[in-house]
């Protein structure tokens, strides 16, 4: 099934924040402020497979590698998540909006998400004083709960216009570098989501998909010159400035499926440098299946028909097996190995009766994937972060306990293997 554009929710300041967005349906480039930002949602399909096996993360961070007797390779999952300080299994995490619940539910999430939005007035970098220092009062406050701060950085807002744009792109590469150096000097790893929607906005504008046929401006950055002034020296430039300013960050792309197909966006993606990040984002659906199936939906549920409540026995699409296959198969194109991240999934509760009510909508992905983490390790997943993605959704104030109850079984059981 065809996967469509997603609206960004939200991004508050770091008492308030609640982590939503998978991306959006294009919006201003200058910045959401902090009102919440909403819009449409996408989920992703496919049949189960398993794709390439891990051997390496690329770039200059070489998380993947043989081990020092020369013997069997380490697992590049397995590196990723030792380089994070974290146990050997499959990790699991939440979005920042939701702090308060995790300490009352005694939920201790191994990331936690929080969003980067906006390029100029009212961006991230303007929510604290001194510029930036959101970054620092965030990851500080992450660290001291025990988790890793991941940061998504969504200050495209999915729209092409400002590309090719002196001042906007600027303002843009300003606050990118901005952001990489608040991070390197947080002397830890950070997770980095390289902008949610503006690749699938990118594959449905560019001739044949090609992002070099996209004019951008890159170059003039002294981190990028002698990259291509287009959207793939774009991509390209987002790692390389990473790798040059914060080496501790490791940095990963989300593809958008709701543009093509998994060969075609990996080709894509390859051409921004993907290849070259540390980790392939995977995104499901940042809306509960049941807000899209209920008679009088919020404004965030709305634009879409079809199925969206995923068959739990993978009999009938859309199903997890679907979802499965169609990473793998995305990866398998995009080479390199790179483990799996799978981002903003949302939280409701499983049900028979379609729909919901506001904030307690149905959904089974959190009951799946918490319940069946060993599919997921083995498909070279190193991570599942859940949040929910509108001020409408299912969260863990409103779950009533799923989440603590079945992210407590996951740890009991020792966890999914990596592989």
């Amino acid at each position: 099934m065809m996967m469509f554009p997603r609206g960004c929710v939200s991004a508050l300041m770091l008492s308030v924040l609640l982590s939503g967005c998978g991306g959006g349906g294009g919006g201003s480039n200058q910045g959401s402020g902090l009102a919440g930002l909403f819009g449409l949602g996408s989920g992703s399909q496919g049949s189960n497979g398993t794709g390439q096996s891990g051997v390496g993360t690329g770039g200059t961070s070489g998380t993947g590698g043989g081990t020092d007797g020369g013997t069997s390779p380490v697992p590049a999952t397995t590196a990723l998540v030792t380089r994070l300080g974290k146990p050997a299994r499959m990790l699991f995490g939440l979005g920042l909006g939701e702090i308060d619940q995790m300490k009352s539910q005694n939920i201790h999430p191994d990331i936690i998400d929080t969003y980067l939005v906006g390029t100029g007035e009212k961006s991230w970098t303007t929510w604290n004083s001194p510029d930036g220092a959101f970054i620092t009062y965030t990851a500080q406050a992450n660290q001291a709960y025990g988790a890793i701060s991941m940061f998504t950085l969504y200050q495209m807002q999915g729209d092409l216009s400002g590309i090719n744009d002196a001042t906007f792109m600027n303002k843009y590469w300003g606050q990118t570098r901005l952001m990489y150096q608040l991070i390197a000097d947080l002397r830890q790893p950070v997770l980095i989501n390289l902008e949610p929607d503006f690749w699938g906005f990118l594959a449905s504008q560019a001739p044949g998909r090609d992002a070099t046929r996209v004019p951008a401006i890159v170059s003039n950055q002294p981190e990028c010159a002698g990259l291509p002034d287009n959207a793939a020296g774009l991509g390209q430039c987002l790692v390389q400035m990473g790798r040059q300013i914060a080496p501790k960050a490791l940095v990963g792309f989300p593809p958008s499926f709701w543009s093509g197909t998994a060969a075609e966006i990996g080709a894509q993606m390859r051409a921004v440098g993907a290849d070259k990040a540390d980790f392939i984002v995977a995104q499901t659906s940042d809306r509960d299946a049941g807000c899209w199936e209920a008679e009088s939906p919020p404004d965030e549920c709305t634009g879409r028909s079809g199925t969206f409540y995923w068959d739990a026995s993978n009999k009938t699409s859309p199903n997890f097996h679907d979802s499965q296959k169609q990473i793998s198969d995305y990866r398998a194109v995009l080479g390199n190995g790179l483990p799996i991240l799978w981002w903003q999934t949302p939280m409701g509760v499983p049900s028979d009766t379609p729909g919901g009510t506001d904030q307690h909508y149905r959904d089974n992905h959190v009951d799946y994937m918490l319940r069946n983490a060993q599919e997921y390790g083995d498909i070279h997943t190193f991570a599942i972060v859940f949040s929910r993605g509108g001020s409408h959704q299912t969260s863990l104030a409103t779950d009533g306990g799923q989440f603590a109850r079945l992210s407590g079984q996951y740890l009991a059981r020792g966890g999914a293997t990596l592989k």
